[in-house]
Order: structure tokens, then sequence, then C-alpha cells
């Protein structure tokens, strides 16, 4: 009987300190989230590779918006 016991405070310990772990790590993903993405943002395909990604972070050239600095030059010389 005293070994179900140990058995059920460890377990519960256990529980106890993975919920707290998770309040924190969750309280953390919030705080990043919400500092570095202000809302929806607009959306551009390479011209040269077609992948998407936001305008912000796009390369804009005579032809259209590219993923990186050496795909627009690829795809413009």
């Amino acid at each position: 009987m005293k070994i179900v016991l140990i058995l059920a405070v460890v377990i519960l310990g256990i529980w106890l300190f993975r919920a707290g772990r998770r309040k924190d790590d969750d309280a953390k993903v919030k705080t990043t989230r919400s500092a570095n993405v202000s809302g929806p943002q607009d959306m551009v395909r390479c011209r040269h590779c077609d992948v998407h990604l936001p305008k912000a972070d796009s390369v804009q050239g005579r032809l259209g918006t590219y993923c990186s600095p050496e795909h627009r030059q690829r795809a413009e010389t």
C-alpha cells in the first residue's frame, strides 16, 4: 500500500512540474508572436523559383519580385 501511495505522489509531482513548464513556454511563444507579427502580411511569388514569401522579405527587381539577390541577378541577366 505504501508503494502505491509513493508512486501516486511521484506521478503527481511530475505532472505538476510539466504543467508549470508548459505555462512558461506558452507565455514565451505568445509574447514572441505578438512582438514579431502585427497582422496579416502581403505575400508575393519569386519570379525565378515560384516560392511565396512575405513582401517585406522580397527583393525588388526590374522584372518583378524575387526571394533573394541571387535569383534577381540570374533572372535579369
